[in-house]
């Protein structure tokens, strides 16, 4: 097929690939953005439920930013997150509530509703019901609808960077800078795959929850984007601290759907099936409201101590007398409701589940990565921000903020000649062309979400983790050969993906020995 030529190229759909389009195309340059979802809104963003970071009543930056760094657990880049606090309330106000038209809940006086989440000192999350990424995904969505500047591919996968160091048809490309110049890009549809040209290419492609057995991420978080820019050469650091959030709810018939930190910001307690409430035990000053990290572990003892499946989170008996709960959490409610749990009247089942990676492609305070003219920004990117462990509700700022970062630093960095490397990159050529056996592609993933639940989940020791890099690296040999001789599939792509990545978390929770945040080695 013939290449793509684009000024700007975005992977991923999500707040982060969306904000730096939106930024991009307002300046005037000719955006792509690429997704391997046949939906646009199919994105970890849409499923974001509490809210995200705002200005509380009684709040300073300087506040926001003790909060981060406490939860951080010494690990967070402080420069990162003065940038947050400084510009990422503005941003709120700016672009997703004066522009986009964001319709955050209100209170009965027509102010924006505040609420309160874990680990943060005052009331500054601001919500849409208990569905805010869908609120954002949307308004996002129709922002990008304005620009006539802006092409949308759904159902296209990206399959790996195009860098002039390994592409390049030029072979004194070598002793160059290493320059990205787009990614070869796969029609789903038509099974063909293209090189889509371009000037700068953000990477926005989310986390890595699904190489878990249990997650609360959606299918296309399989750590895509960290995997292509591995292979192209960028530096991914960070990569053991992967976040369990404590409360997904548990049903032997129901995938792991997330329950709102905002559930025990609003009071509700954890307890045993026997009605203990144990938080105070494991964080005697915050007790519920402590980190994930924290409480992720303590439900993971408690679980293991009485050899039970599950803890309760019950808000129906500790949800203050003036809060509705059904109007509070509504769509949580009725997610619940046919598995006949109902949040108003009853606690609920839940278990910790992979739901943030807070490691990633490393950037500088713009998104830049270690390869020239390539971005990376959200989920898939580590600014530092987050440290070892993510403050509540800070990731749909940090993809805002960085967002609309990197679109400024390509505006003001942009060279006239987006063509400059573009004749040296060769079309895709096509190796495998056998028929792709689901089968073995379920199975396989099967094998890496086991591997990885069990040996490099929330509770890690040397020998699990030394069990699970001699699995994994036998499975991405098999993979690897499947991946040559098949005909490529959006599937194969993220199984190939979903190894990789796996055995970088595992090799990066092996090599570091000691506690912090959202790592826990056991020994």
């Amino acid at each position: 097929m013939e290449p793509l030529e684009t000024e700007v190229l975005v992977i991923g759909s999500g707040i982060a690939g969306c904000t730096a389009a939106i930024e991009a195309a307002r300046r005037g340059f000719d955006v792509i953005v690429a997704t391997a979802s046949t939906e646009p809104d199919e994105s970890s963003t849409k499923y974001a439920q509490g809210g995200i970071v705002a200005e509380g009543h009684d709040d300073t930056p300087e506040l926001l930013e003790e909060d981060i760094l406490r939860a951080g657990d010494g690990l967070c880049l402080p420069e990162a997150v003065r940038i947050l606090a400084a510009e990422g309330p503005q941003l709120v106000q700016e672009f997703l509530i004066d522009e986009l038209g964001v319709n955050f809940t209100r209170t009965a006086e027509g102010g924006l509703d505040l609420t309160k989440e874990a680990a943060h000192s005052t009331r500054r999350i601001l919500h849409a019901d208990d569905a805010t990424g869908r609120a954002i995904q949307t308004a996002l969505l129709n922002g990008l609808k304005r620009y006539e500047n802006i092409r949308l591919l759904t159902a296209h996968t990206a399959i790996d960077l195009l860098t002039t160091a390994h592409h390049s048809t030029d072979p004194l490309s070598i002793y160059r800078e290493n320059l990205c110049t787009g990614a070869y890009v796969l029609d789903q549809a038509t099974g063909q795959v293209r090189a889509v040209l371009a000037n700068r290419t953000v990477v926005a492609t989310g986390g890595v929850g699904r190489i878990y057995l249990h997650t609360t991420n959606p299918p296309i978080a399989r750590g895509d984007g960290i995997a292509m820019a591995y292979r192209a050469g960028a530096k991914i650091i960070n990569a053991e601290y992967v976040q369990f959030h404590p409360t997904s709810f548990y049903h032997r018939l129901a995938d792991r759907f997330l329950i709102s930190e905002s559930v025990r910001g609003e009071g509700a307690r954890l307890k045993t099936k026997d009605g203990y409430l144990f938080m105070a035990d494991h964080h005697p000053e915050l007790a519920d409201l402590a980190p994930r990290d924290v409480v992720a572990r303590a439900i993971h003892e408690e679980m293991v101590r009485a050899g039970d499946d599950y803890v309760l989170l019950d808000l129906a008996n500790f949800a203050p007398a003036e809060l509705d709960i059904a109007a509070r959490f509504p769509n949580i409610r009725a997610r619940l409701l046919p598995y006949g749990v109902d949040i108003a009247k009853e606690p609920i089942p839940v278990v910790p589940a992979a739901h943030y990676f807070c490691g990633g492609i490393k950037t500088d305070l713009w998104g830049q990565t270690d390869i020239a003219k390539c971005y990376a920004v959200g989920e898939v990117a580590c600014t530092g921000l987050h440290g070892a462990n993510r403050l509540a509700s800070t990731s749909l700022l940090e993809g805002v903020v960085w967002g609309a970062r990197a679109a400024r630093h390509i505006a003001e960095t942009y060279d006239e000649d987006p063509r400059l490397h573009f004749k040296q990159i060769p079309p895709w050529r096509y190796t495998g062309f056998e028929d792709t056996d689901p089968a073995l592609i379920r199975q396989d993933w099967l094998d890496i979400r086991t591997t990885m639940w069990n040996y490099a989940g929330i509770v890690r020791t040397a020998k699990r983790l030394e069990r699970a890099l001699a699995d994994l690296g036998y499975l991405r040999h098999r993979i690897e050969q499947f991946y040559r001789t098949a005909n490529l599939s959006d599937d194969l792509i993220g199984l190939r993906n979903g190894i990789l990545v796996a055995i970088i978390v595992v090799q990066a929770a092996l090599r570091n020995k000691t506690s912090r945040g959202c790592h826990y080695r056991k020994d």
